[in-house]
């Protein structure tokens, strides 16, 4: 006891100054986990199943944490100092050391787990290594004062916790990216580790420790700022070994990572990893999605998706057709297909005829302005994940549904039947769902294999494929190509599934499921 009267430090700011440095340690420990899951998601997917276990195995290795520094807490200060340090590298490296793993192996589970596990102990730690240096900071140790440290240790945990949250979608991420953030994050970890050793615990670590914590700090900083300074070099390197073409253009915009690549006269386009298409075979894919919804010669179209404008390119095409509303959610690829992409979708969204709206289509549809369509392209991504699974819900479709004029056509791009025969058999499912009939059909394009869509109008009646008599030019699509479109083999049939909705997002795990043989 009278050595730990000793220890106590006299100053009235040693409390308000470690509670502080309880925030930013919270703030930082949280930033990890975010990192973690938003790497999951990029990399793997991050499907409720993996985010799940991500956030279970973390709160577990909390636990573990705080079971395993019991034996260190009778050297609180230099633990606490060790654990900053090795919290602040290791979480630092988290998302360089993810990506690089994902980049050159094609996964990255057994590293998530390993890191999960590693920052989860070390945050874990935290919490009762503070609570004894806030104790023997005090005057009021008895069960009362405990008490009233402990509640002054949560809230400032806690509060933390709410800045680290808020940091990383709306500061962090957007402004220095996964591998740039989480490096910066670290240092901030180190510099609330240097403050509270040099300042607060001075007196509690001796010579020896304080050089120790001194060198570790420096060779820790050197290391995260080295990664600062080369970040840059380190993505180039590790997304190139993700393509096969040279890279021409990446950015990581507020939803998803954009990568541009061009070999010759082939240019592609990858979000999230995931091709959307390659201009050499784009128009087998483009043709089949549009033309025969403008079997009717509509007028006024909407696109959902399809920011890219091949779309809204085929669509301007037809004679018919004198507005198209384009609604796409990431103002990227837009700026993509302005720019880069403008060659290729000649230059459809400068056209006065086009409407841009930066806008989630599903909120959107909720609250369309104007006049019904007599036409709508659903152009999404693969619903490979629960923010793209909503997209292909009975609930979104009924949307659709609600802004189509009497007698309008709709079309679905819908996954492949031979890849992922469940997701695209659920979706036609889902369409029908919706107070929609469908007509399923599928070509071939090279760069995805065999795809499909569904046609489909209100009522109980499916729309027949058929192609306008007015419609212009095509390079592949015909009445031959689409009757035979609507044909499936023996080994694809039809398949009768439950819809997909946003309580139940089956299709989502369809899509994880991949090949069924």
């Amino acid at each position: 006891m009278a050595v730990l009267e000793q220890q106590r430090p006299a100053a009235r700011w040693y409390r308000p100054l470690l509670l502080a440095a309880v925030g930013v340690c919270a703030a930082c420990g949280l930033v990890y986990e975010l990192v973690l899951l938003t790497l999951s998601a990029s990399l793997a997917g991050g499907g409720i199943t993996q985010t799940s276990l991500i956030v279970a195995g973390f709160v577990a290795a909390l636990g573990a944490g705080a079971l395993l520094v019991k034996p260190f807490l009778g050297h609180a200060a230099a633990t606490f100092v060790a654990v900053e340090i090795l919290l602040g590298v290791v979480g630092g490296l988290s998302a360089v050391t993810l990506y690089v793993t994902f980049s050159f192996y094609g996964a990255s589970g057994w590293v998530l787990v390993a890191g999960t596990a590693v920052i989860g102990v070390l945050v874990g730690a935290e919490v009762p290594l503070l609570m004894t240096l806030l104790q023997r900071g005090a005057d009021d140790v008895d069960a009362q004062g405990s008490g009233r440290i402990l509640a002054d240790l949560n809230a400032a945990d806690y509060a933390g916790a709410l800045l680290g949250g808020l940091a990383w979608p709306f500061l962090l991420l957007p402004l220095a990216g996964q591998v740039r953030g989480a490096a910066l994050t670290g240092l901030v970890n180190l510099l609330a580790a240097a403050v509270v050793a040099g300042v607060l615990l001075r007196a509690q670590l001796g010579p020896r420790a304080r050089r120790t914590a001194t060198a570790a700090l420096l060779a820790a900083a050197a290391l995260l700022g080295v990664l600062l300074w080369r970040a840059q070099d380190i993505e180039v390197d590790a997304r190139q070994r993700l393509y096969d073409d040279p890279v021409v253009s990446a950015e990581r915009s507020r939803y998803q990572e954009v990568v541009v690549t061009r070999r010759g006269d082939d240019v592609r386009l990858y979000l999230d990893g995931d091709l959307q298409f390659s201009s050499l075979d784009e128009h087998r894919y483009t043709e089949s999605l549009v033309h025969p919804v403008l079997a009717r010669d509509p007028q006024r179209v909407l696109v959902l998706g399809g920011g890219d404008g091949l779309a809204a390119r085929e669509l301007l095409r037809h004679p018919t057709v004198t507005e198209v509303v384009q609604v796409e959610l990431d103002p990227a690829v837009l700026d993509l297909a302005r720019t880069r992409l403008a060659d290729l979708n000649d230059d459809a969204l400068a056209d006065p005829r086009v409407q841009v709206v930066v806008a989630d289509a599903f909120t959107w549809l909720r609250d369309p302005p104007g006049a019904p369509f007599d036409a709508v392209v659903v152009d999404m991504p693969d619903p490979d994940t629960p923010a793209l699974g909503r997209l292909y819900s009975t609930e979104f479709y009924g949307l659709v549904g609600s802004v189509l004029a009497p007698g309008g056509l709709v079309t679905v791009q819908a996954g492949s039947p031979y890849s992922t025969p469940a997701a695209y058999w659920r979706t036609l499912a889902t369409v029908d769902s919706a107070g929609l009939t469908g007509t399923p059909y599928h070509v071939d394009v090279p760069s995805f294999g065999d795809w499909g869509f569904v046609l489909a109008q209100a009522g109980d009646a499916a729309p027949p494929l058929a192609l306008s008599a007015q419609r212009p030019p095509t390079r592949f699509l015909d009445e031959a190509v689409l009757a035979a479109a609507g044909v499936f083999p023996p080994d694809r049939s039809r398949q009768e599934l439950a819809p997909s909705t946003l309580d139940q997002p089956l299709v989502v795990d369809d899509m994880r499921q991949g090949y069924q043989g």
